[in-house]
C-alpha cells in the first residue's frame, strides 16, 4: 500500500517556503445533473419496466363483436450500483514534522475532488460510448437507428449519417424527434429541450442559439431556433465529452438518462496502532444509465 512519508514532503519539513500551490485550482460546477435525472436507491440494483399499450382502433361492423387488443411488458432497464473508493495513508512522522498546512486536511479535500471527477467522467461516459458500446434494456446502444418496438418497427435517435452541429442538422434532428412513436407505432409528442455539447462547440452553439437572424448566412431570414423557442433549456457544455464533433439533444421524453445514488461519497479515517500511520478513505456507490433511449438524441458528427 502506498504511504505518504517525510521523503515525499521534504520541502514542507523545513522553514522558508513562500507558498505551497497546486491544490487551489478552480473546479467546474457539477455538470452531470444538467443531463441526468438524479434518484436515490436503497437496493443493490434498480429496475424500470417499459410497457406496451394498445394499437389503433379497428372498424366495427354492425352486429359484429368488438376487436380486443392486449397490453404487455416491453423491455426492462437495470441499474446495477458500482462501488468507487480511494484512500491514502500518512506516516506518523510526516504528520508530526510538517510545518505548514496540515496534510490530512489538504489531502482529504483532494479525495473529495477525486470523487467528484469520478462521477463526472463515469456519467459522461454514457454519452461518450453511446454510439459504440453499452447495451440498454432494448438490446442496442443508446444512440441507434433501430431501437426495436413491440410492433416490429423501430425508432431512431441518431442521424443515419453523422452530421456536425449546424442549423441544418438541428432542424433535421427536430423533425426526426417529432416522428417518434410508442411501442405500438402511435405517434408521441416529443421535442428537444436542451443542447449538450463539448467545449469545442461552445461558440457554434452561442451563434446558433443567440443570433437574431440566420447564423452563418447572408440571408435576412429570422433565426427559427430563436423565434420558435426551439430548445427552451438552451445549451450546456460538458467538459468531459471526448469527441469534439459529437453533440446531443436532451428531449422532453421522461425516464431517459438516470443517475442512481446508492451511497453518497463519505470520508472515513482510522489509525494503525502498529505503524502509527493514519489512513483516510472516501467511498461511494452509484449507477448511471438510461431507461427510455428517446430521452436523448445524439449525432457523432463527421469523423
Amino acid at each position: 500500500m502506498p504511504v505518504i512519508t517525510r521523503a515525499q514532503q521534504q520541502k514542507q519539513l523545513l522553514p522558508g517556503l513562500n507558498k505551497i500551490w497546486g491544490d487551489t485550482y478552480k473546479q467546474y460546477p457539477l455538470q452531470w445533473p444538467e443531463i441526468f435525472e438524479r434518484q436515490t436507491s436503497k437496493r443493490s440494483f434498480e429496475e424500470e419496466q417499459k410497457i406496451s399499450l394498445f394499437g389503433l382502433a379497428a372498424v366495427k361492423n354492425e352486429g359484429s363483436p368488438v376487436t380486443f387488443d392486449s397490453a404487455q411488458e416491453a423491455f426492462t432497464a437495470r441499474y446495477t450500483h458500482i462501488t468507487y473508493a480511494l484512500g491514502f495513508a500518512i506516516t506518523e512522522e510526516a504528520i508530526e514534522d510538517n510545518l505548514y498546512i496540515p496534510l490530512a486536511g489538504r489531502y482529504t479535500k483532494a479525495l473529495s475532488r477525486s470523487m467528484v471527477h469520478t462521477q463526472e467522467i463515469v456519467a459522461a461516459g454514457i454519452l461518450n460510448n453511446g454510439f459504440t458500446s453499452g447495451l440498454g434494456g432494448d438490446g442496442v446502444v443508446l444512440f441507434s437507428t433501430a431501437h426495436p418496438l413491440v410492433n416490429g418497427g423501430t425508432n431512431s435517435n441518431r442521424p443515419t449519417t453523422g452530421a456536425d452541429l449546424n442549423e441544418t442538422s438541428l432542424d433535421a434532428a427536430r423533425i426526426q424527434i417529432a416522428k417518434w412513436t410508442d411501442e405500438r407505432g402511435l405517434l408521441i409528442q416529443s421535442q428537444p429541450t436542451k443542447l449538450v455539447i463539448p467545449v469545442d462547440y461552445a461558440w457554434t452553439a452561442e451563434r446558433l442559439m443567440k443570433s437574431t437572424l440566420r447564423p452563418g448566412t447572408s440571408d435576412n431570414d429570422a433565426n427559427a431556433i430563436v423565434t420558435f423557442g426551439f430548445l427552451p433549456g438552451g445549451y450546456t457544455v460538458n467538459n468531459r465529452l471526448t469527441d469534439t464533433n459529437a453533440w446531443f439533444l436532451k428531449t422532453d421524453v421522461t425516464d431517459g438518462l438516470k443517475f442512481f445514488e446508492r451511497v453518497p461519497a463519505k470520508l472515513s479515517d482510522d489509525g494503525d496502532w502498529e505503524t502509527g500511520n493514519m489512513r483516510y478513505k472516501s467511498r461511494m456507490r452509484f449507477s448511471v444509465g438510461w431507461s427510455d433511449p428517446l430521452g436523448m438524441f445524439g449525432s457523432p458528427g463527421v469523423n
